[in-house]
């Protein structure tokens, strides 16, 4: 139990005892033999106007020559020189000092000792100056103890600094303000803020805190970065009677860092209003609340005031800039963000880190990204550890891990590696292409894991669909003692979410609400997406209307849900209501809106909200939202429409719409578009097996077997191989996996089995099996068989045999699922009187009685 008992002084702002006199206020008089030597004055004269202009090097030189010439420096010209050393930060110059110091054979007194002890808390060696300071013996004064606490308080060892002080109140010494300051930076954290208080008492009783603004400004600090209560450090800055523009700027940064940037705007006007210029630090703190507000206009007004004073060209406001613009750009869209950032004159690694990081979060240039990255290391800029996060963020949206790997070696090299957003952002790169393996290893070699790295590790599963390696680190960070914070759950639920693993997604809604995050906005847009994937909507919906506070994520994942489901009333009614409510949509929202009018064939209403985009909300169409309207089209026969909207397009079509255009022709037979489709998709990726596939099938489906095989040869000689078909369901909070013909399962005897029987019961009721989804060139009975082994066929038969009648059977496909056995699970329903959900790569289905909710336009 740690006692503070501190001295009260009988006048404030006195010091009581002796022992607390600054010896540096004491004439040091140089040795009578410097003295004698005509050439001593001139040199240490020419040495301290050296020292004043910066000149470290010449002034070093003319110590050497002092020395040659009979002339030895005395101790203040030492003094002088090591202090030098370190306002310019020339720590290496510093230790060289310091042995010439040594050599010189001088005897230090307390006023060097001091100053060395300084020097080396400034680089970090902590060890030295201790060294130095335990030397010290009974030459130690309240300076001596002062730049000792302030020592350990500068290199992250509060524990010692706090010991130390308490050392020096035993032994007599009164704490002067360079000394509480100190002491109040020690206790700026969590675990020794409770002491920091104590001190603040102190300080109020002295005298100290009205005395000197440093002491004022190290405790808002200590408020805000120890508990993050910036209501107590707002208490301390009204308290001070006297304000300066560090006082304001400090006050303004704390509020915009913590979440609080409308204070932190407000507080800049105040001020203003109180007669102090910003400068460039307040410009830098007001627009980065500018930038999480989304005040772009504001954001704007401020460029032009830092332009008119000579600002815009500093790297901290340039950055912020960058960053302004970058994140409150409505299109997305760099490009004033790259003129923020080539019009500053000079760059360092923060301004090339921030351009790196603005091109990557904009979600489209990830290529420019890296050409950045490369730019700067060749420009002989060294990059920090924010670099190589970022950098390493941009190969993995790629899915470039090799490039990654060779940043990853780079960031090796320079001794980076181990930092945590680097290994962090290593395992996120691997899973975001696949590489589960690598991801794992990257997580294990890992020196110290954060919550962060187990969430990168956690999302990777889950997105990959390693649903057992997912709850199984879920337990690990459970027993690690961490805690777990929203993105875990997010994580969690969409790793339950992207296999359709509702029982272990209602696990941990249960668990959730255990921890108290039940009214947590990124939880709840994560249930809406996880009931909603799995199949659930009425689920969906029932968090979504139990939600106090809904944003744009919250009624964008509730209309895709509806669009998916094919609900489009339900989901452009919502788009509706959402209107109302006053919340912007956002590019994501029309995707999902588009898709509802696509998936039941509401032409007119598709091109209503796709023209209201650009006109109305002042969203510029992208990529995504053009193939939905070729969809749109194509999915209802008008594919001539469909090439003429593409030939109308501001852009260059890409793949992803030539590939829907390919799609909407293999569903509608329409075999030369469908070859011209393939064409410009092969001309953009020529390494797409997707497009080779949409081909052959529409060769096949024309009877075109030749094509078919000329097709298949030129996929085989180029190595392109075809992602293969698989269906499973969740029974029992274990999820059953199987392929075409799988016969691995347990089970299999009886699902076949239940396959033979479903068979007989539905082509007594009607079914007639559509071998034109057979894509191999067989005899009719043969097809026939093959429809029968297809996987989503198994899995619902697994699920019959395996779930009670009053359940609906759950079934999930990686692929779009096959016209025929859509049709025969629709007679399955009616045959065994249970609802059938399938989920394929492009919607939902609901069967009941027969019946799809899709009214088989699909």
């Amino acid at each position: 139990m740690i006692t503070l008992s501190l001295p009260s002084p009988a006048q404030p702002l006195l010091p009581p005892s002796s022992k607390t006199l600054n010896p540096s206020h004491q004439n040091i008089i140089p040795s009578s033999d410097s003295r004698k030597n005509p050439n001593f004055e001139p040199l240490k004269n020419s040495l301290i106007r050296q020292l004043d202009v910066g000149d470290l090097r010449r002034a070093i030189s003319t110590l050497d020559l002092m020395t040659r010439q009979k002339a030895p420096p005395d101790l203040t010209t030492y003094s002088i020189l090591l202090k030098s050393c370190i306002r310019f930060r020339n720590f290496q110059l510093g230790k060289l000092v310091h042995r010439k110091l040594i050599q010189s054979g001088l005897e230090l007194d307390s006023v060097v000792l001091n100053t060395l002890i300084s020097l080396y808390s400034k680089c970090g060696d902590t060890e030295t100056a201790r060294s130095i300071f335990e030397e010290m013996g009974s030459r130690r004064d309240l300076v001596s103890w002062s730049a000792m606490v302030s020592c350990y308080a500068n290199n992250n060892m509060e524990w010692q600094a706090i010991c130390t002080f308490l050392d020096m109140l035993e032994l007599g010494f009164y704490p002067n303000e360079y000394c509480f300051t100190a002491m109040i930076r020690a206790c700026s954290n969590a675990k020794y803020s409770w002491i920091g208080e104590i001190i603040y008492g102190s300080v109020l009783k002295t005298g100290y805190f009205e005395a000197d603004i440093c002491v004022g400004c190290e405790l808002i600090d200590m408020f805000a970065k120890s508990s993050g209560d910036l209501g107590s450090a707002y208490k301390v800055f009204e308290k001070m009677p006297e304000r300066n523009l560090v006082t304001w700027t400090l006050m303004i940064t704390r509020f915009a860092q913590l979440g609080c940037a409308r204070d932190a705007i407000d507080m800049f006007l105040d001020m203003e209003l109180s007669g102090y210029a910003p400068d460039r630090f307040t410009y830098s703190s007001v627009l980065s609340a500018c930038t999480e507000l989304g005040l772009l206009a504001l954001g704007k007004q401020l460029h032009s005031r830092v332009i008119c004073f000579g600002l815009a060209l500093d790297v901290c406001v340039g950055c912020s800039l960058v960053n302004m613009y970058a994140k409150c750009a409505a299109d997305g869209l760099v490009d004033d963000s790259r003129k923020a950032f080539d019009r500053m004159p000079a760059h360092n690694v923060m301004s090339w880190t921030t351009i790196i990081t603005a091109y990557v979060q904009s979600g489209e240039c990830d290529k420019e990204a890296i050409e950045l990255f490369c730019r700067m290391i060749s420009g002989q800029i060294q990059p920090n550890q924010f670099s190589f996060s970022s950098v390493l963020k941009a190969c993995g949206n790629l899915t470039e891990p090799c490039i990654g790997e060779q940043v990853y070696a780079y960031a090796v090299k320079l001794g980076l590696a181990s930092v945590n957003c680097v290994g962090n952002s290593l395992i996120s790169m691997y899973a975001k292409s696949g590489r589960m393996e690598d991801a794992r290893k990257a997580f294990d070699i890992l020196f110290e894991k954060n919550l962060v790295s187990y969430n990168a590790i956690v999302d990777g599963y889950a997105k990959n669909m390693k649903s057992e390696e997912t709850f199984l680190l879920f337990n690990e960070i459970a027993d690690t003692g961490i805690g777990i914070n929203a993105f875990t759950f997010a994580s969690l639920l969409s790793g339950a979410a992207s296999i359709g693993a509702m029982g272990k997604g209602e696990q941990i809604h249960g668990r959730l609400l255990k921890e108290g995050f039940e009214s947590n906005q990124c939880i709840c847009n994560a249930l809406i997406s996880m009931y909603s994937r799995c199949g659930n909507i009425e689920s969906a919906f029932q968090v979504f209307d139990q939600m106090e506070d809904r944003n744009v994520i919250s009624w964008t994942s509730m209309i895709t849900g509806f669009a998916k489901h094919g609900f489009a009333a339900r989901a452009l009614e919502m788009f509706r209501k959402m209107l109302e409510t006053g919340t912007k949509p956002n590019e994501i929202t029309f995707v999902a809106v588009l898709s509802a009018c696509s998936h039941v064939g509401m032409i007119s209403e598709g091109r209503k909200h796709f023209n209201s985009m650009y006109e109305v909300h002042g969203i510029v169409p992208r990529m995504e939202h053009y193939a939905c309207m070729v969809d749109l089209l194509g999915r209802s026969g008008l594919l001539v429409e469909s090439m003429e909207f593409i030939n109308s397009m501001p852009v260059m079509a890409d793949a992803l719409v030539w590939r829907t255009l390919l799609g909407a022709c293999r569903v509608h037979g329409n075999t030369e578009l469908g070859k011209h489709a393939a064409e410009m998709i092969l001309e953009q990726e020529p390494n797409d097996p997707a497009a080779y596939i949409l081909l052959s099938n529409l060769h096949a489906s024309a009877g075109q077997w030749r094509d078919v095989a000329k097709i298949r040869k030129s996929m085989k000689e180029q190595n392109l191989i075809k992602e293969a078909g698989y269906s499973w369901i969740e029974v029992e909070n274990t999820v059953h996996r199987f392929h075409v013909g799988d016969t691995s399962h347990p089970r299999a005897w009886e699902i076949y089995r239940e396959l033979d029987q479903l068979a007989a019961k539905i082509k007594e009721i009607g079914y007639i099996p559509d071998t034109d989804f057979v894509l191999h060139d067989v005899e009719e009975e043969q097809k026939e068989q093959f429809l029968f082994q297809h996987s989503e066929k198994i899995a619902v038969a697994y699920g019959i045999i395996s779930t009670t009648p009053s359940k609906p059977i759950r079934i999930f496909k990686n692929l779009r699922v096959c016209g025929d056995c859509h049709t025969a699970m629709k007679y399955i329903s009616m045959a065994t009187g249970r609802e059938i959900v399938v989920r394929d790569s492009n919607r939902f289905h609901h069967m009941k009685n027969g019946v799809c909710s899709c009214n088989d336009y699909w």
